[in-house]
């Protein structure tokens, strides 16, 4: 099975690295994120990989060529697996990357996430999940990371200051989808957000199960997610 990996985006939100790079491409801890995720499939046995590509896809290209061998054009082999770049186009939605992938490859049944974002998902557990469920989609559900404390107040007195805990949070898209191809269906055309008509729809239909994650998820939108993870990949708490 192949895992797609969005990764063509422009990362407005995170300029201090983006300006020269795509944002799967800021380096944690000197290795680019899209290399820890594809590491952490790879732990679950998953060995094609397309990056659907576009914003600085050059950049990709050269990382590549330079630090692995070249099987084709923009097709690489790291340790096992292969690796893909697709252009996809630098301003294509979400779903219009998907669907561009789903057509040139003819996929039936993909895994699918994001490149700017990291998690000890257990993938044979999601995929089992998905399989058992028999629907469209199956999306991982998260809870954000806690970004603030809270403040107890009586009469303009502080009665309590505790830090907020992810529990506290409502569940969220964490990524780390399996996807039938009919999907594509969902998806009008490059212009096509996948996370609102799309999933709006299967999730109106039935057809899009919730795994649900409680375990580690930091995305990377800013230089201190960025530090946060690095602290803890450095702590080896990934199987990877």
């Amino acid at each position: 099975m192949k895992a797609l990996i969005l990764a063509g985006g422009k990362g407005t939100r995170f300029r201090e690295e983006t300006i020269t790079k795509p944002k799967p491409m800021v380096e944690i801890n000197k290795t680019p994120m899209l290399i820890h995720i594809i590491n952490h499939y790879m732990h679950y046995g998953i060995r094609e990989f397309v990056v659907l590509a576009g914003f600085k896809i050059d950049y990709m290209e050269e990382y590549f060529s330079i630090n692995f061998e070249q099987i084709n054009k923009r097709e690489y082999k790291y340790k096992d697996s292969t690796v893909s770049l697709l252009d996809t186009g630098v301003e294509t939605m979400t779903g219009g990357r998907i669907k561009k992938a789903i057509e040139e490859l003819e996929l039936s049944e993909f895994m699918l996430t994001y490149g700017d974002g990291i998690a000890d998902v257990n993938i044979d557990k999601l995929y089992k999940f998905h399989k058992s469920n028999k629907l469209l989609g199956t999306v991982t559900a998260v809870r954000p990371p806690a970004r603030f404390g809270s403040l107890v107040i009586e009469d303009n007195i502080v009665k309590q200051f505790r830090e907020k805990n992810q529990a506290d949070e409502g569940w969220i898209n964490g990524g780390f989808f399996v996807m039938d191809g009919k999907i594509g269906s969902y998806i009008e055309n490059e212009n096509t957000v996948f996370e609102r008509e799309p999933l709006e729809n299967l999730a109106k239909e039935g057809q899009l199960g919730s795994y649900m994650h409680t375990g580690f998820w930091q995305p990377v939108d800013t230089i201190r997610e960025k530090e946060l993870l690095e602290e803890q990949l450095k702590k080896n708490i990934f199987e990877w």
